[in-house]
């Protein structure tokens, strides 16, 4: 299974930037993911969740950093889901990394967004907010 990310670049502070993510494979043939998310890691940092989505119910995770400023959803089709950033700042320049999750974690009735249960990643795709 091949996960396929799109919509990073090059955007001034402020500004926004809509990641996609998809399975290559044709729908029929696409995996049914418990979560799919966006991680993000810059060289010698661990890698962080920036937000997930439980796809059975829309169910979301966001980090501290992005909330009130990134929405994670699900798509219409299979296997796919998409990250609005809104009101970007030098500090979210990254490589974000769109990941599709074999099990999903809970911890007193609250989504955990574990990278240990995503099982598919993509390329990875570069955000860097500049002026």
């Amino acid at each position: 299974v091949q996960l396929v990310e799109s919509g990073g670049g090059l955007v001034q502070p402020g500004g926004s930037l809509r990641l996609s993510c998809a399975a290559s494979e044709v729908s029929d043939n696409r995996p049914e993911y418990y979560a799919m998310g966006w991680f993000r890691q810059a060289p010698g940092k661990e890698r962080e969740a920036v937000a997930c989505v439980v796809m059975r119910d829309g169910t979301t995770y966001y980090a501290d950093s992005v909330k009130g400023r990134f929405t994670v959803s699900r798509g219409d089709a299979k296997s796919t889901a998409y990250l609005q950033m809104n009101s970007l700042k030098p500090e979210d320049s990254d490589m974000y990394y769109c990941a599709g999750a074999g099990q999903t974690t809970y911890r007193y009735g609250k989504y955990e967004c574990e990278s240990q249960d995503f099982v598919h990643w993509a390329q990875g795709t570069q955000v860097t907010v500049s002026s």
